[in-house]
């Protein structure tokens, strides 16, 4: 029995509640740590490079409610350990991650063929991290932390009820496929996946404009969750190849003079559509271990991270370094749609 819409619905708002715990107790605990840096790289690491062997874990222990649980549990565990702050980064980090395996492996199984829910599903994060940003500059931060806290148990608890409830079993276990992982004739695909994601990690976070304040600010955000979610919907309804050459090529366009506002937040939507799509090609070459396959692309992201983590500083003006990364990535999207097009059609 395939799952529900209300699963999915609840996965995508435990999404939201996940990334705005842990920007909350990043940017509110954790923040003002004289380990700060550190901090910063422990919970990164954990939080998307270990997604790798996460994956692999989740693939084979077929209980992806339970995974997903489990991760919010552990963000709930490690608000009681902010005083050990390197400590409670790493334990932070790694529940952000079991819960994005678990959540993204359900969502994944449900996909099957579609890209919409997987683009509803990824879309919230950045929602999170913008107002638990926010949020962790508030003088009610404590208040702020027992009801996230709460939030995040009734999520955990949500997860396993409803899928026993909608699936009518009586056990938790998932429906992921026997842990096969075969590189065999996918490695320049992987390997393509792999880059385009490293670019969109890049460019998101060395973007920025002299505009993006106050309402613009939200309204980037914005962008970015919307660009997400309707790149799923819209490759359903036109295919891959339409969606990623209209998408960045316009993209690619629209960063050139991403001075002015409207142009800068088209850019950010349309560079972000193709996330869905690159996850769903990783799990199209690696359906034994779409877990895994989930966990390399948040490899690729916690890479396109450093960067900017070890004072990355830009060899060309903002707007063209933007430009250049989404026609470098319209470039390799369109190899993958060549060589892969047993996998995306035409």
């Amino acid at each position: 029995m395939r799952l529900s819409k209300t699963q999915v619905a609840v996965y995508s708002l435990g999404h939201f509640v996940v990334d705005l715990s842990c920007a909350t107790y990043m940017m509110g605990w954790l923040r003002g740590s004289q380990d700060w840096a550190l901090i910063l790289l422990l919970y990164n690491f954990c939080a998307f490079a270990l997604q790798m062997p996460i994956g692999i874990i989740a693939d084979k222990w077929n209980r992806n409610a339970c995974m997903a649980s489990l991760g919010c549990l552990l963000i709930v565990l490690s608000f009681l350990f902010h005083e050990q702050s390197l400590f409670a980064a790493v334990v932070l980090g790694v529940g952000n991650g079991c819960f994005h395996i678990g959540g993204g492996l359900e969502v994944l199984n449900e996909s099957e063929e579609k890209m919409g829910l997987l683009g509803i599903f990824v879309s919230p994060g950045a929602f999170g991290i913008f107002f638990g940003t926010l949020i962790g500059k508030s003088e009610h931060l404590n208040s702020f932390g027992v009801l996230l806290a709460l939030a995040l148990v009734l999520f955990g608890i949500s997860f396993l009820f409803l899928y026993l409830n909608f699936r009518r079993r009586r056990s938790l276990q998932s429906v992921n496929s026997d842990l096969d992982i075969d590189f065999s004739g996918k490695a320049s695909l992987l390997a393509a996946c792999f880059l385009v994601v490293v670019l969109r990690s890049h460019i998101g976070m060395i973007l920025t404009y002299p505009w993006k304040t106050g309402a613009l600010a939200l309204a980037a955000v914005c962008m970015v969750v919307f660009g997400k979610a309707l790149g799923g919907m819209i490759s359903d309804k036109a295919g891959v190849r339409k969606t990623v050459i209209v998408s960045l090529g316009a993209a690619t366009v629209l960063f050139l003079i991403g001075e002015l506002p409207i142009a800068g937040l088209g850019a950010m939507l349309l560079f972000n559509m193709t996330m869905p799509i690159t996850l769903w090609i990783m799990a199209k070459l690696l359906p034994g271990a779409k877990g895994f396959a989930f966990g390399i692309l948040t490899f690729a992201l916690f890479i396109g991270f450093l960067p900017k983590y070890y004072g990355y500083t830009s060899v060309m003006p903002g707007n063209m370094e933007y430009a250049a990364g989404a026609l470098l990535s319209l470039m390799i999207m369109i190899y993958i749609i060549i060589k892969g097009k047993f996998i995306c059609g035409s």
